[in-house]
């Protein structure tokens, strides 16, 4: 009995000393990733705006939003995290998009436990590429078409249709929500 309750104080106590390092890493992770999607942006402003996402299963969740900014201060470009249910686990994922947020500048991926040479596949450049330039709206998900056209067609990833499927729900429930969101705060024109 003795020894359940001492490896459970073990995993608590270092879970609780490597918490700040994860969070830290995840920071560094974030801000690389966003550096690569919006290359013109010399720094990522964190915005005292608060933005709160709501899944389809009305669970609140408040992210927090950047505004990327040239050398000279103009911003250039937004972005912001949003994490959904994937197969297996939660995929989080990195998405910018430029400074009207007509156009999505792209996405990446913050942290993904898909299936291993199947799901993972949504951080290969075939498919983010889909998405680098395409118009701020609803993406729809089919199964056949060209990934190379940008539009708002999002060419699934043939025996990942799932994960594909997670990416495109969570991007449309975020860009739509943080776009409205913006606009009534006056960051955004409408």
């Amino acid at each position: 009995m003795v020894a359940p309750f001492c490896f459970g104080l073990l995993i608590a106590v270092t879970n609780a000393a490597l918490d700040p390092m994860i969070q830290q890493n995840k920071i560094d992770k974030l801000n690389d990733l966003a550096r690569d999607l919006l290359p013109k942006a010399q720094s990522f402003v964190e915005q005292d705006t608060e933005i709160e996402l709501v899944s389809a299963k009305g669970k609140k969740q408040k992210i927090k939003l950047y505004m990327a900014t040239s050398e000279t201060k103009e911003c250039v470009g937004w972005c912001f995290n949003a994490s959904g249910s994937g197969l297996i686990d939660t995929i989080e994922l990195v998405v910018a998009v430029d400074k009207d947020f007509e156009k999505i500048a792209g996405f990446d991926v913050l942290a993904c436990n898909e299936t291993p040479s199947i799901g993972d596949r949504i951080e290969d450049d075939d498919y983010r590429n889909q998405f680098k330039a395409a118009p701020v709206g609803v993406f729809k998900l089919v199964k056949t078409g060209d990934p190379g056209k940008i539009d708002s067609e999002i060419v699934a990833i043939s025996g990942a249709t799932i994960s594909s499927e997670a990416v495109v729900k969570i991007i449309n429930d975020s860009i739509t929500q943080i776009k409205k969101q913006m606009q009534q705060k006056g960051l955004i024109n409408k």
